[in-house]
């Protein structure tokens, strides 16, 4: 490996240290900020080191990994969402009596598999990063052992990821059965050589899609998103929602584009009718839902049906659409996350509707965020996730997919419903019950948790009011 391979593979090979530092550390001294503080200036680093292997990019480290300016983007953005996690896992691990260091590096491994699937650009590669990350999460979501419930939705996660993993083998072994590599880009030059449609490659497709789409929770594989993010713990359920997902979106995003998967019509359409389901599906069941955790797990995955219409396009500003509305679903999901993870207490997290009644009155200020992420997840103006549903309109009116712009728009009419529902139970208080709601004691906010949401507010803000220097940022990407 010559030097300039290993500039390129700094924030891996950082953040890999940094778990290695941090299962030292707990071996011979059991300190819960000693080590909040390493893990966080090990992601830190690990996005210092971005710029610096910028310089060397575009790059191939062995055919697995291709270090350009998509990778170094999708990197950065799940070590910071990584970052965020770990600042809300301070606060509430802390109200939680035991000892919690092992925490931190299943955090920093599951976000070195996410940041490996963001560079993947083979199946060894993709597979090895998923399942890194796949790992980490089965412990993660049943971290809290006291409770039957995180353990019932680890037990789900594991059976059911073990279940899409085999899909996902089978599909890669029926692709290289058919093209001979494993590389996506030489897939790309010896799929140019047929004429007609590949069967086999086209099973092997949907096979891949199968498993991808278990680990993106769209419809027909989302059944289990809604247990697991009620079970597992509030930050964790923000990882999942977020790094989880966005680093398979981005690796299947690439993939996508270099095997140009929208030429074959039947792929095009199954991709079609799951972007429609997903929408449809993930909304209409949120209506039903009195937990705020199972709101958004619902809310998720009609966000990514938004995102594969934006995939089903054709065009240069695909990417950038698919980057910006992730980005903002990114800050939002955090933030409302955030704010769930603030009012949880050390017997339970804070998702039945009625802990977030009076919070206006209660704590107007985490009240007020609470309502900004959740005005951005509806995509109202002046927030970045209008923005974002902007981006995909756009790109889906110069592709002339009017059948799902038109469920898109009934669908983000249909989520404006259960984010107002949210909002109204946050400032409605029944004369006669209001002294003893505002009575109600709120947990106190650590500092690092004041810190996480702070930042998540005013890059919410500020990519609603003024994206032009984001916008000119990931325009590189295409």
């Amino acid at each position: 490996m010559t030097s300039a391979d290993f500039l390129a593979l700094l924030p891996l090979l950082v953040t890999a240290l940094s778990s290695l530092i941090v299962l030292l550390i707990t071996a011979f001294r059991r300190n819960h900020l000693l080590v909040a503080v390493v893990t966080s200036l090990g992601l830190m680093g690990a996005l210092m080191t971005l710029p610096v292997a910028s310089q060397v990019a575009p790059r191939h480290v062995t055919p697995l990994l291709l270090v350009d300016a998509y990778a170094i983007f999708y990197s950065g953005l799940l070590l910071a969402a990584g970052l965020a996690v770990t600042g809300l896992s301070y606060g509430y691990l802390e109200k939680r009596a035991g000892q919690h260091e092992e925490f931190y590096v299943l955090l920093l491994l599951a976000t070195l598999g996410a940041i490996t699937l963001a560079a993947a650009t083979h199946f060894a590669s993709f597979f090895l990063g998923l399942e890194l990350l796949s790992v980490s999460l089965y412990v993660l979501i049943a971290y809290v052992r006291t409770d039957k419930r995180p353990i019932e939705a680890g037990i789900k996660y594991m059976i059911l990821s073990g279940a899409s993993s085999s899909f996902l083998l089978f599909g890669m072994a029926l692709v290289y059965f058919h093209v001979g590599t494993m590389e996506f880009a030489r897939m790309a030059v010896a799929l140019d050589d047929h004429v007609d449609v590949p069967y086999p490659f086209l099973v092997g497709l949907v096979l891949i899609l199968t498993g991808v789409g278990f680990k993106l929770a769209v419809v027909p594989f989302h059944m289990w998103a809604s247990d697991v993010y009620e079970g597992a713990p509030a930050p964790v359920t923000a990882f999942v929602a977020t790094v989880s997902k966005g680093a398979v979106m981005a690796l299947f995003v690439r993939y996508w584009l270099i095997v140009d998967g929208a030429r074959y019509e039947s792929l095009w359409l199954v991709l079609s009718l799951i972007a429609g389901g997903s929408m449809c599906v993930g909304n209409l069941l949120a209506l039903w839902q009195e937990n705020v955790k199972r709101i958004l797990a619902y809310s998720s995955i009609a966000h990514l049906g938004y995102l594969f219409v934006a995939i089903l396009a054709s065009g240069t500003m695909v990417v950038e659409a698919v980057t910006f509305y992730l980005v903002a679903y990114f800050i939002a999901t955090l933030g409302a996350f955030g704010i769930v993870t603030v009012l949880s207490r050390s017997d339970g997290d804070a998702a039945a509707m009625h802990d977030y009644r009076g919070l206006y009155w209660r704590r107007p200020g985490l009240g007020g965020v609470l309502t900004v992420m959740l005005l951005s997840l509806a995509g109202i103006p002046l927030t970045a996730g209008f923005m974002g549903k902007f981006y995909i309109i756009t790109v889906g009116v110069q592709s002339a997919l009017w059948v799902l712009l038109i469920l898109l728009v009934l669908n983000s009419v249909i989520g404006l419903f259960y984010y107002l529902r949210i909002i109204v139970w946050m400032s409605t208080v029944p004369a006669e019950a209001q002294p003893r709601v505002i009575a109600i004691p709120v947990p106190d906010v650590s500092w690092t948790e004041h810190v996480v949401l702070a930042m998540l507010t005013i890059l919410l803000v500020w990519l609603g009011l003024y994206p032009s220097p984001f916008i000119r940022m990931i325009q590189s990407l295409s």
